[in-house]
């Protein structure tokens, strides 16, 4: 069982940064492909970034390319998004997950983008 925690958010201005982690307790983390998903009020939730389990390939939306960039160290089962030119829109709850997302859902972490 792999238990997922997800810190790092908070309330920014527009145009600013935050860097969120993603921890995870339990069976190892590290041979999953993982990804950070989104979901806004009113929202499905929605996939924002995604990178391979050897870190070799990346995947953004649309929506966060050049502005996100994720990350892992396997070594501390840890996965972070360093996001950046934060906009209003971005503001919804971050979840970290496998991707496809098999595992149970942590938290999640608060991102509230102020205008």
């Amino acid at each position: 069982q792999v238990q997922l925690v997800e810190s790092g958010g908070g309330l920014v201005q527009a145009g600013g940064s935050l860097r969120l982690s993603c921890g995870a307790s339990g069976r190892t983390f590290s041979s999953y492909a993982r990804g950070w998903f989104r979901q806004a009020p009113g929202k499905e939730r929605e996939l924002v970034a995604a990178i391979s389990w050897s870190a070799g390939i990346t995947y953004y939306a649309d929506s966060v390319k050049g502005r996100f960039t994720i990350s892992r160290d396997n070594a501390k089962s840890t996965m972070y998004l360093q996001m950046n030119s934060l906009k209003p829109e971005d503001t919804a709850v971050y979840y970290c997950n496998a991707n496809p997302p098999t595992l149970g859902w942590g938290q999640g972490t608060q991102v509230t983008v102020s205008s």
